[in-house]
């Protein structure tokens, strides 16, 4: 009986984990950078006083930091010697599938390229995409921005996946 209940809580949380979102999130506005799968974990790019960055995990309430350029060793690379290379097996018709299975939530793109010409040049593409999917603007005041929100599901990917031809 014991087995049973522990088999079917183990198919839950299997079952949750590819239906839960997983989110992306660049914003350079208020400096976040994170990686959240929703109700569950999220990791955290943030800066850091003394280390120039540190990550922050949090998962179930509990706060873990990690510095990933702390002790940085840069040893003497051997050359490798090159195999042959494996033929991918997916195309670009798969590649731009997969990709369809991501949901842009947000997007806000400020730009300034610091040459009038050029920004004048861009206007009209930004004017075009910003009538498909807003928020796509050319400045001339020297700001550059962008929050990006990108969401999906482990169960849309592994879909996608099994309906491709082998």
């Amino acid at each position: 009986m014991i087995f049973a209940i522990l088999l079917v809580v183990i198919l839950l949380v299997f079952i949750y984990l590819l239906y839960v979102p997983v989110i992306l999130n660049i914003d350079t506005v208020s400096n976040e950078y994170y990686v959240q799968i929703k109700g569950l974990a999220k990791a955290s790019w943030e800066k850091h006083e003394v280390e120039i960055a540190r990550i922050k995990l949090r998962v179930f309430y509990f706060n873990f930091y990690f510095y990933p350029l702390k002790n940085l060793r840069f040893k003497k690379v051997k050359p490798i010697k090159r195999l042959p290379r494996k033929k991918h097996k997916l195309g670009f018709r798969e590649y731009y599938r997969l990709a369809s299975t991501f949901k842009l939530k947000k997007l806000r793109v400020d730009l300034d390229t610091g040459d009038f010409t050029l920004n004048a040049k861009l206007y009209p593409v930004f004017a075009l995409l910003n009538y498909r999917y807003g928020g796509m603007h050319i400045n001339y005041n020297g700001r550059n921005q962008l929050a990006l929100q990108i969401e999906n599901r482990p169960i849309y990917i592994i879909k996608k996946l099994l309906t491709f031809k082998n």
